[in-house]
């Protein structure tokens, strides 16, 4: 930078056109101050300087500063005028740049276009259509830049009347055109102007494209595709996004395969296809057959395995993109950390949580509500606490996230001081906030005070309870040992009891030994949920206890000719920032199973000599 401060310096007096060049140059890249001591420093300052140095400070979001040196200038020409009327407008000051416009001395037709476009940009398209029809000369930009406002503001058949009128018809005019008949899906229309185009660049050719993939005619856009002379990557992509998002894998792999130059911005959009159609096998496939990746590659190959439940692959490629010299960049960053709250892997979440703080990003209400969820999952509420005071202006999320954390964790108390102390902020609850209330109540025995919580949702905050609400005050009674009134609560329910409802009952029935009652919800539950096993197992453990044989044998009948499968258990714990997942029938496969085993019967003798003694009724 001091080189170039140096040549400036140099060349300012015989070559005033390359200073002026240096001065624009300097203003681009943010040195505002060096750009104006080069300027300070010329002896003979020209109109070109001064229109340099005021385009500098508009482009440092300095519009005051640019508004003193219009001013002092000796001397102005309709570029500094129009100058001063855009300069306005890229910071969103059309008000101002309107001032200046009825101010000018003279106009041309870069003065009005700018303010049309001003208009337009903003969304007031009232004054952008005066200002148009008030032009005394258009030309085929100002008449473009309506004919944009208009398509975007989805006036398509006003756009097309002014289309009609237009006596110069641009490629850029047309496309618009195209765009905005396959925005409105007027597919027909906009293939006629297509047809019509004298000539045809790709970006014509991709929007046409595009516009039958948007619609889910994929086969017609392959055939014009086929026919395109000059494809690129945008066309390639699009294309291939087409045959994703309608699931045809196959054909959009095939499609990938087969192009030239495969580009890193294709592979993104391809590995996010197939991840939203569930093809992750696939997705990590295109991952890794790409030669270059960016950053985006490995987000969007984290994300898949996110959405799709593959957590742990999500966090070993989180792990490899660092090894291999990438820094995560903010999408990386906020999926990682939901993946850290889904395996509990406090280690790493508080990696990521340090990365946002450099970053600045943690000052952000929705990062601090995933940091805040990610520390609660982890089971570390005293950090999820100081997330939750750090801000000032918490919204709905923060506090029924931290609500329902204490209450998660058993810390009832605590989770009815967080609510109280909303009403101090003049927070008013939701649905939400009295799910995580009642389940503290429920998890604390604090029945009168669930009940009257209950009460007051409707007539107190306008909240109408849900489901969950009931399931949750099914939950608290049946805790309490009041069966007889859970049920009622059932009996009394607006609307049909779901499986949470039920399920409640269930785990209250199976505590106290209520097995007639047991079985009735367990029956309800295989109404409302045929294919989940959990209910199948329950019932058949029901009926075991009971010796009902018969029945059992029933049950895994109707299982195997539904399909129904018990899906394994898992669980997994962080060991030294290593993630160890454990799964039903593949414990022996563990480096370290021989010293689990002797472990767990360790843990079984204490608990038997601590009085525990295990109810096998119900074990699946």
């Amino acid at each position: 930078m001091r080189f170039l401060l140096n040549t400036c310096r140099a060349y300012s007096t015989s070559f005033p056109v390359v200073t002026r060049y240096r001065i624009a140059q300097l203003g681009r890249v943010g040195q505002i101050e060096n750009a104006r001591q080069v300027f300070d420093e010329l002896p003979n300052k020209t109109v070109d300087s001064w229109n340099s140095i005021i385009a500098g400070y508009f482009q440092n979001n300095q519009p005051d500063e640019a508004l003193l040196l219009f001013n002092k200038m000796p001397e102005k020409n309709i570029v500094s005028w129009n100058g001063l009327i855009s300069g306005y407008i890229k910071n969103g000051m059309v008000t101002e740049a309107r001032e200046v416009f009825d101010k000018m001395p003279e106009r041309n037709v870069v003065s009005w276009t700018a303010m049309i476009r001003g208009h337009v940009q903003e969304g007031m398209m009232g004054e952008a259509v005066s200002l148009f029809w008030l032009m005394p000369e258009k030309n085929v930009v100002s008449w473009t830049v309506m004919l944009g406002g208009l398509i975007h503001e989805g006036r398509i058949d006003e756009a097309r009347r002014l289309f009609d009128m237009m006596p110069e018809k641009d490629v850029v005019a047309r496309t618009n055109m195209i765009a905005g008949y396959c925005k409105e899906g007027r597919l027909s229309d906009a293939r006629e102007i297509f047809d019509e185009m004298p000539w045809r660049n790709v970006v014509a050719w991709t929007t046409m494209i595009t516009g039958y993939v948007q619609n889910n005619r994929v086969d017609v856009a392959r055939k014009l595709f086929e026919v395109m002379p000059v494809k690129n990557e945008v066309s390639w992509t699009a294309m291939l996004m087409g045959y994703t998002q309608c699931g045809r894998i196959e054909a959009a792999l095939e499609l990938f395969e087969a192009m030239p130059v495969k580009s890193v911005v294709t592979g993104n959009a391809l590995i996010l296809g197939f991840g939203q159609n569930g093809e992750v096998a696939k997705a990590r496939r295109v991952f890794n057959q790409m030669k270059v990746k960016d950053d985006a590659t490995w987000s969007a190959m984290i994300k898949v395995y996110e959405r799709k439940g593959f957590e742990l692959k999500a966090l070993d490629l989180f792990i490899l993109m660092q090894k291999e010299g990438i820094r995560p960049k903010f999408p990386s960053l906020i999926t990682i950390l939901s993946v850290c709250a889904s395996l509990a892997s406090l280690d790493h979440g508080r990696q990521v949580h340090a990365q946002l703080v450099r970053s600045r990003f943690d000052e952000a209400v929705y990062v601090s509500s995933v940091l805040l969820t990610m520390y609660i999952k982890c089971g570390d509420l005293p950090k999820a606490k100081l997330v939750f005071d750090k801000f000032s202006s918490k919204d709905i999320v923060m506090w029924n996230s931290m609500i329902s954390g204490y209450a998660q964790h058993g810390l009832g108390e605590e989770a009815l001081e967080i609510f109280q102390s909303m009403f101090s902020t003049g927070m008013v609850p939701d649905d939400v906030t009295f799910v995580g209330v009642l389940t503290a109540c429920s998890y604390t025995g604090k029945v009168k005070e669930g009940l009257d919580i209950f009460e007051s949702m409707k007539s107190k905050y306008m909240v109408e309870p849900k489901t969950e609400h009931y399931a949750c005050m099914v939950d608290l009674l049946g805790r309490a040992s009041k069966i007889n009134e859970a049920v009622n609560i059932i009996e009394k329910m607006p609307m049909e009891a779901d499986a949470a409802v039920w399920g409640s009952l269930l785990g209250a029935c199976r505590t106290h030994a209520k097995l007639d009652l047991a079985e009735v919800a367990a029956k309800k539950l295989l109404v409302i949920e045929p294919e989940n096993a959990g209910p199948y197992i329950l019932l058949s453990n029901i009926y075991a206890s009971q010796g009902k044989w018969n029945d059992v044998a029933e049950l895994r009948k109707n299982m195997r000719a539904r399909s129904v499968k018990k899906s394994p258990g898992s669980s997994w714990i962080e060991v030294e920032k290593i993630v160890h997942m454990f799964t039903t029938g593949d414990i022996r496969a563990h480096p370290e199973h021989s010293m689990i085993m002797k472990m767990l019967e360790n843990l079984d003798v204490l608990l038997r000599e601590a009085g525990y003694n295990p109810d096998g009724n119900f074990v699946a």
